[in-house]
């Protein structure tokens, strides 16, 4: 691929030392419910290596929450905290996108929650 060539479907590239600044860690999902008031929505109880965080996740619609206790999924750990139908979601997991269902992305043997994601 040749300078100017692929460009990414976000529309730019970015430095490494702007990707490096992204904290991608293992979380191991313990606990998953649904949002009150959306058919969208689960709050996620996530641990990050001893750290319990809680994540809101746009997934409730594909994913079973029962079936979720235990998944080890990448989550982007230092986002900015942000207040979703009055709970604070605490990072975000990463998904892809095919034909608009979001696949959680997640390691392929089991990694220690808390790892780094390099």
């Amino acid at each position: 691929m040749g300078q100017g060539k692929g460009i990414p479907m976000g529309g730019g590239f970015v430095e490494i030392s702007e990707f490096s600044k992204i904290d991608l860690r293992i979380g191991r999902i313990e606990k998953a419910e649904p949002v009150p008031g959306t058919d969208k929505l689960l709050r996620l109880e996530v641990d990050l290596g001893g750290e319990r965080r809680q994540l809101i996740a746009g997934i409730a619609q594909y994913y079973d929450p029962s079936e979720l206790i235990g998944t080890e999924i990448v989550v982007v750990a230092n986002l900015r905290p942000k207040k979703i139908r009055g709970l604070w979601s605490q990072g975000m997991l990463l998904a892809a996108d095919v034909d608009g269902r979001p696949v959680l992305l997640r390691p392929d043997s089991d990694v220690p929650p808390g790892s780094p994601v390099r």
